[in-house]
C-alpha cells in the first residue's frame, strides 16, 4: 500500500530474485535508486548496472545517506548482504520508509546468474 511503513523484516529483505524484478519494474522510474555500499574497490570490479556507490566504511557514509529524498524508494546491496542490511537499518531510523536489502549481495545475485557490469 502507498504510504505504508514496512512491518516486518520479510518485507524489507528481498532475495535477488525479488531484486531484479524490482529494478526491471522501476528501470524508467526516477524515484528509485540502486546503492551499492560497498568499498570503491569492489565497486570497480564489478556492479549492477545502474547503482550508485555509497561507501558503507566510508566516515561521511551517514552524511551522504542524510543528502538522499527520504521519499524515494532505494533497493541496498553490498557482497554478501551484512553492510547492506546494517546501512538498511541506518537508513530506516534516519526516517527512510521505502528501503530494502538485497539478501546475499552481489555473491547471491552473481550465483543465479544475474548480470553485471
Amino acid at each position: 500500500m502507498v504510504g505504508q511503513k514496512q512491518s516486518s523484516d520479510s518485507e524489507i529483505h528481498l532475495d535477488p530474485n525479488s531484486a531484479l524484478k524490482m529494478i526491471q519494474e522501476n528501470k524508467d522510474n526516477p524515484n528509485f535508486i540502486l546503492i551499492d555500499v560497498r568499498t570503491p574497490a569492489e565497486y570497480d570490479e564489478s556492479r549492477i548496472e545502474g547503482s550508485i556507490l555509497i561507501n558503507y566504511q566510508a566516515p561521511d557514509f551517514k552524511d551522504k545517506i542524510q543528502k538522499l529524498d527520504e521519499n524515494k524508494t532505494y533497493l541496498v546491496y553490498c557482497r554478501s548482504g551484512m553492510r547492506s542490511a546494517a546501512s538498511v537499518d541506518i537508513m530506516m531510523k534516519m526516517g527512510f520508509e521505502k528501503v530494502y536489502n538485497m539478501i546475499g549481495g552481489i555473491m547471491g545475485w552473481e550465483n543465479c546468474g544475474f548480470p553485471v557490469k
